[in-house]
C-alpha cells in the first residue's frame, strides 16, 4: 500500500501530472531512445511509436495506477494483469524497471520544473516502484504457468504452412525447431512473433491465437498499411515461406474464454474475429453444451476472414447461432444484415458472459448495447489490438 503521506502528495498532484501526460510521455520516449536505441530497434513498436498511439501508454498508466490507488485503496488488478501479460508475452525483464525509472522521472522533472519537489518525486517514486513490483510478481508468476520461468519466453519456430484467408489475411502455422510440445493457451490467448526486417531491426508483434493446438502455433496476421504501422505484417506477408524460422513467444494474454456453463457472446468486427475464431473452436472441440451467439461485422464478405471457419464451428454446436453485418454485401453473397452491428435486433441470452474484439469504435458502441441491455460491466471482456488496452 501507498503510504499515507505519499497518497497525499500523489492525491494533490494527480490534476498536475494528468495535464502533462502527453508532454512527458514525449520527453520520456525521446531521453529512453536517446539513451537506447536498440528499445526502439527491437522491443517497442516503431509503428506504434511514429504513429503516437503508444506514447501515452506507459506513463498514462503510470498516472492510472496512482489515480485508483489512491481514491479505492486497492491496486487496479485488470490494468496490472493486461500490462504484466504483454510484458511476459515480449519478455521484459526486471533489469529493464529502472531504465524506464530514470528516463520517466527525468522527463517528469523536465516537465513539471519547480513543481517537480523533492516531497512529489519521492511520492511517484513510491507509486513506481510499488506499481513495478507488483508487476514483477505478477510476470514471474505468468512465465512460471507458461513453463518458462527461469529463461526466455522465445523458442524457435519452422514455419510448415501459409494459407491465405482474404487479400490482406494470411494464417501462419509453425511447429518448434527442438520438437517439444508447446504450452497449451487459453481460447482468446495471443503470442509475440520476433522478425527481422531489412534494416537489421528485431520486430515484434503479438498475433492471436485461431486454435490451441499445442503441436504448433496457428495465428492469422492481417497487413496493415505501412510502414512504419504495418512493417512487421507486410514483412510477414511478402517474405514468410514454408521453411522460414521465426522466434515466437509462449502464449499470454489476459481475455480468455472461461469455464463456466453460462451462456457466451462472442463478438467482434475486422480482424477482431481471431481470438473469437480460437474460442469457438475450444467451445465446438468440446461440443459444449452452452448456449452461444456469435456476432461479426464487416465490410464485405470477402473482407471477412474465417467466415467458413465460422459456419462450421457454430453447426457442430447443439445451442449456437452466427449473426453476420456487412457494411457493403455483395449482391451474390449477402450478409444475415445490413449495416454496423446491431444486438438490439438479437436475443442476448440471460446471464451470458460477453467477449468483444474489434476497432475502438465498435467496441464502443457495442459495449454500451450490452450495458443497456442489462449486462453487468463485470461480464463484458474486451480484447484490444493497440497500446489504449493499457
Amino acid at each position: 500500500m501507498l503510504s499515507e503521506t505519499s497518497a497525499a502528495t500523489v492525491r494533490a498532484t494527480l490534476p498536475a501530472v494528468g495535464e502533462a501526460i502527453g508532454e512527458i510521455s514525449s520527453v520520456f520516449y525521446g531521453r529512453l531512445f536517446t539513451a537506447h536505441p536498440e528499445l526502439l530497434r527491437d522491443l517497442f513498436n516503431r509503428g506504434n511509436q511514429a504513429n503516437g498511439t503508444q506514447q501515452r501508454a506507459l506513463a498514462g498508466a503510470v498516472a492510472a495506477f496512482a489515480s485508483v490507488l489512491v481514491q479505492e485503496g486497492a491496486a487496479p488488478q485488470a490494468l496490472l494483469d493486461r500490462i504484466a501479460h504483454k510484458h511476459a508475452s515480449l519478455g521484459i525483464t526486471r533489469d529493464q524497471y529502472p531504465i524506464v525509472y530514470t528516463h520517466l522521472f527525468a522527463a517528469i522533472a523536465e516537465v513539471l520544473g519547480e513543481a517537480a519537489t523533492d516531497d512529489v518525486v519521492d511520492a511517484w517514486t513510491e507509486v513506481y516502484w510499488l506499481m513495478a513490483d507488483t508487476l514483477c510478481a505478477i510476470e514471474d508468476r505468468l512465465r512460471d504457468e507458461a513453463g518458462v520461468s527461469g529463461g526466455t519466453t522465445w523458442r524457435e519456430f519452422r514455419v510448415v504452412g501459409r494459407y491465405t484467408e482474404t487479400a490482406d489475411v494470411l494464417t501462419v502455422l509453425a511447429r518448434p525447431v527442438d520438437g517439444h510440445p508447446i504450452p497449451r493457451a487459453r481460447a482468446g490467448q495471443y503470442v509475440s512473433v520476433q522478425v527481422e526486417l531489412p534494416d537489421g531491426a528485431h520486430q515484434i508483434r503479438q498475433y492471436s491465437l485461431t486454435s490451441t493446438r499445442t503441436d504448433a502455433a496457428q495465428f492469422a496476421v492481417k497487413k496493415l498499411a505501412g510502414p512504419p504501422a504495418g512493417e512487421v505484417s507486410g514483412h510477414l506477408h511478402q517474405h514468410l515461406t514454408e521453411g522460414d524460422v521465426v522466434r515466437i513467444s509462449a502464449p499470454f494474454g489476459d481475455v480468455v474464454l472461461d469455464v463456466s456453463d453460462r451462456p457466451v457472446l462472442l463478438a467482434s468486427a475486422g480482424i477482431g474475429c481471431t481470438p473469437m475464431i480460437g474460442m469457438l473452436g475450444d467451445l465446438a472441440a468440446d461440443t459444449s453444451a452452452r448456449r452461444v451467439v456469435v456476432v461479426h461485422g464487416d465490410r464485405d464478405e470477402s473482407t471477412h476472414a474465417f467466415r467458413a471457419d465460422l459456419e462450421q464451428l457454430v453447426a457442430k454446436l447443439p445451442d449456437a447461432a452466427a449473426h453476420v453485418w456487412y457494411e457493403h454485401p455483395q449482391e451474390d453473397r449477402p450478409a444475415d444484415r445490413t449495416g454496423l452491428v446491431d444486438l438490439g435486433t438479437i436475443d442476448i441470452p440471460e446471464g451470458a458472459v460477453a467477449y468483444l474484439c474489434g476497432p475502438t469504435a465498435f467496441l464502443e458502441a457495442v459495449g454500451t448495447q450490452l450495458r443497456d441491455r442489462g449486462v453487468p460491466a463485470a461480464d463484458i471482456h474486451y480484447e484490444l489490438f493497440t497500446p489504449a488496452g493499457f
